[in-house]
């Protein structure tokens, strides 16, 4: 799956330098909003449950996030996760409408994850996303919680969610509903590609759990 340099993988050199840019900018966002925030790394590292050296690496862009991860730091800081999301053009920016041609992406790609939101930025008390899973990708390796609720529907694909350590294989024209207490983590174990809308609820009085 690294294969950057392989002729496996199709890559082109352009592209190699995209997903390079995107690690520099998620780096640059968190170090940008912790500072903003008044934050140190260890500051941070407590409210998420993450090592400092993963936080440093992080800002460095020498790691990439998984979704997990992004989760927990946009907790801590106070922030949606949109806000790591690239920015749209702003000539196109609405206040309450999201062009097709106007979302706003994060690529996770050492995660297999494209999210593009479909709610406009800034905070609010739902975020909802179309997912692109690629084969093998996941929301990271660990189990997630916070409050609020999760929703979704599968467009095309399989999704395989995880619920309190129990396995749920969706398929298109699946749906779930659960509370984000619930320990959840989600992965694609098929060969094809899955898309999904995601809805994510929030409360002001988010925190990471535990």
């Amino acid at each position: 799956m690294d294969g950057r340099g392989e002729t496996s993988d199709p890559k082109t050199a352009q592209t190699i330098e995209s997903d390079e840019a995107v690690d520099q900018r998620l780096g640059e966002t968190v170090r940008l909003l912790r500072q903003r925030a008044g934050l140190s790394i260890q500051d941070v590292a407590n409210r998420t449950g993450l090592s400092t050296g993963m936080i440093s690496q992080l800002e460095r862009a020498r790691a990439m996030p998984s979704v997990r991860t992004l989760r927990l730091l946009s907790i801590a800081l106070d922030v949606p996760i949109s806000y790591f999301f690239e920015t749209s053009d702003p000539g196109e920016a609405q206040r309450y409408i999201v062009r097709k041609n106007s979302r706003r992406l994060l690529r996770l790609t050492a995660s297999g994850v494209v999210k593009e939101a479909l709610t406009p930025a800034g905070k609010g008390q739902l975020e909802l996303y179309e997912l692109t899973l690629n084969p093998g990708g996941s929301s990271g390796t660990d189990f997630f919680q916070h409050t609020g609720e999760k929703a979704g529907y599968i467009l095309s694909g399989s999704l395989r969610l995880w619920l309190d350590n129990q396995a749920h294989l969706l398929e298109a024209g699946d749906s779930f509903r659960f509370p984000s207490i619930v320990p959840h983590m989600f992965d694609n174990p098929t060969q094809q590609v899955a898309r999904v809308i995601w809805v994510t609820t929030l409360r002001q009085d988010d925190s990471p759990a535990g």
